[in-house]
């Protein structure tokens, strides 16, 4: 095992997942908007932001799918160092992570069953920045209307009417993150 391996954790486990945990949280209950996630230095490709929610939400219990450039030695042994999640093929992932382009076919991923909706996915879509409108989100969580940058629109408005079976998405770049959870309904802006 690599030496890089034990670095980039957070060095202050306890307080920084805590702050991390909140951010997700809140992101995911208010989409479009944009929080900060720090603490993390995983390897390349991997961004600050995805390694703070690796180290927040993934266990030895939260099998985890890595795709295309993601699924390198590098970030496996970093990932089974600091939080000892299963790589798993996309079929059996609670969480993905990778870019838009290789998380895809969707429907590769668990949406969960009418009896245990939660028994879905959640994917973590890095992108080169979070920033823009290319959609309009109502729903849950939003007052009137938000915008967010999303990479497609129809993907996401098939995601909503398979509620409340359906994915929930971060989205990750640098140190930021947002999520759109599967409640959310999604116009092209």
């Amino acid at each position: 095992m690599n030496a890089d391996v034990l670095k980039g954790g957070f060095a202050d486990a306890p307080v920084q997942s805590a702050h991390a945990f909140r951010a997700a949280m809140n992101v995911m209950a208010r989409p479009g908007t944009v929080e900060t996630l720090s603490g993390a230095v995983p390897p390349a490709p991997m961004s600050a932001a995805a390694g703070a929610l690796i180290l927040t939400i993934c266990d030895p219990d939260t099998p985890l799918h890595l795709a295309g450039h993601w699924d390198c030695q590098e970030v496996r042994d970093w990932v089974a160092f600091h939080v000892g999640a299963p790589i798993v093929d996309a079929e059996a992932a609670m969480f993905a992570l990778g870019d838009w382009d290789v998380l895809a076919p969707l429907t590769r991923f668990a949406i969960g069953t009418p009896e245990y909706p939660d028994r879905s996915a959640t994917l973590i879509v890095e992108r080169d920045t979070l920033a823009g409108d290319t959609a309009t989100l109502r729903g849950p969580g939003i007052k009137d209307k938000a915008a967010m940058a999303l990479p497609e629109a129809e993907a996401f408005q098939m995601n909503a009417v398979l509620f409340p079976l359906g994915l929930d998405f971060f989205f990750t770049s640098g140190d930021q993150v947002s999520a759109l959870p599967r409640t959310a309904k999604v116009e092209a802006a």
